[in-house]
């Protein structure tokens, strides 16, 4: 998601919960995203995700960013479309895991335990280093 506010383009990004992520801010963001399931169109899956992750279901002319391919070889499909929402919203499902690690104990954990606006520049320091080429896309396109 992004928006255009007074000091200029802004975009929507989450922080993933869990004890792994807790600690860590410059680089660990990410745009709300997820898997997608056999059969399922790729937007709708993405969509679908987000309303998971937030709670939030923009809606608007979603546009296509071109694909990112990560290191390991997972290819992430993004769509920018300008929307707004309130990040103390922000409502996540949980993801379950043995936590304190070989404690035999599971813990539950929001799957996003925070969303913010960032402008541009911000958000390039937030953001996952694989995802930094959508920052580009995105301005491109705008």
């Amino acid at each position: 998601m992004y928006r255009k506010g007074a000091g200029g383009l802004e975009v929507f990004l989450v922080h993933p919960g869990g004890p792994f992520w807790a600690k860590k801010d410059a680089g660990a963001w990410t745009i709300p995203k997820g898997e997608i399931v056999e059969g399922e169109d790729a937007l709708d899956a993405a969509r679908r995700e987000t309303a998971e992750e937030t709670g939030f279901t923009p809606d608007g002319a979603f546009t296509a960013l071109p694909p990112i391919r990560q290191k390991a070889g997972k290819v992430v499909l993004a769509w920018a479309v300008e929307s707004d929402c309130d990040p103390a919203a922000l409502r996540s499902n949980l993801f379950s895991m043995e936590y304190p690690p070989r404690s035999g104990r599971m813990a539950e954990f929001p799957e996003i335990d925070r969303g913010a606006w960032f402008p541009v520049g911000q958000a390039r320091d937030k953001l996952l280093e694989a995802q930094r080429p959508f920052l580009d896309a995105l301005e491109a396109l705008l």
